[in-house]
């Protein structure tokens, strides 16, 4: 199975508020959810600062960590000159929670829909012996995991992000899968088994393995998938995630 969260955002994704739904999560540790209406915003003025680069209105990671852009708000009226001078003209990028005209000169390029699922005392985070740690040495297997499996977007140093593990049978990376961090909060992506170690129950194991360190640390687990996405949805939903909000996001490009 391979199940991921990242791939309802497009090729730049800013995941903002776009219709809330109760999560019935209560009884978890962990942060604040209005935090995670606007998730990379508050990623990039927090725990993951370090990596931002931009202002008060508009921020992103560099492009081989993560292809992720956030805006503080869509009401400041400088909020699109920002975003322009952080990512250039001609570029594309993604847009979540804006329902209005664009400005002259943009123009949208794509739509889509996404949900966001957090993680409910159902959830039985454990664990596994099998799991082990990735990093620099591994980004080559990294890479072309996802690049079989196309789970969402992953890029040389997304590892830094946060703690990606993986198992490997005879030597080869074959599943895998932590990524935005607002606080009290941890995203698990990039959640890829390969095709010939699919139903084994891998991909659930990595996700209650990512889900055990989190919880360790205070944090609570939360996902995103895209909502035409109903298998990877319903496999969250069985391992005790619950959905909270659905995004509505679109590609726009900036004026050449």
């Amino acid at each position: 199975m391979s199940v991921d969260a990242s791939d309802g955002a497009g090729s730049s994704g800013l995941l903002s508020d776009a219709g809330a739904a109760p999560s019935s999560a209560a009884g978890a540790s962990g942060g604040e959810e209005s935090v995670l209406d606007n998730a990379p915003w508050h990623a990039l003025t927090g725990p993951h600062a370090r990596f931002a680069i931009g202002g008060d209105l508009a921020r992103r990671y560099p492009d081989d960590v993560a292809p992720f852009v956030a805006v503080r708000t869509w009401d400041d009226p400088h909020v699109w000159d920002a975003l322009l001078e952080l990512v250039g003209t001609g570029a594309e990028v993604g847009v979540s929670g804006y329902d209005g005209e664009l400005p002259a000169g943009w123009e949208f390029t794509g739509s889509g829909e996404g949900v966001q699922l957090v993680q409910t005392p159902a959830l039985t985070p454990r664990p596994d012996d099998e799991a082990i740690e990735l990093g620099a040495d591994d980004v080559a297997d990294m890479l072309a995991i996802v690049a079989r499996n196309q789970p969402g977007p992953f890029r040389p140093r997304t590892y830094e992000l946060g703690r990606y593990i993986g198992i490997r049978r005879q030597g080869r990376l074959v599943a895998m899968g932590e990524r935005l961090h607002p606080a009290g909060w941890t995203e698990i992506s990039a959640v890829a088994v390969d095709a010939d170690h699919r139903r084994q129950g891998l991909g659930s194991r990595l996700v209650l393995d990512v889900a055990f360190h989190i919880q360790e640390r205070g944090d609570r687990a939360l996902m995103h998938a895209a909502a035409t996405n109903t298998g990877a949805i319903a496999a969250y939903e069985r391992l005790g995630f619950v959905l909270r909000r659905r995004n509505r996001f679109a590609s726009v490009r900036t004026p050449s």
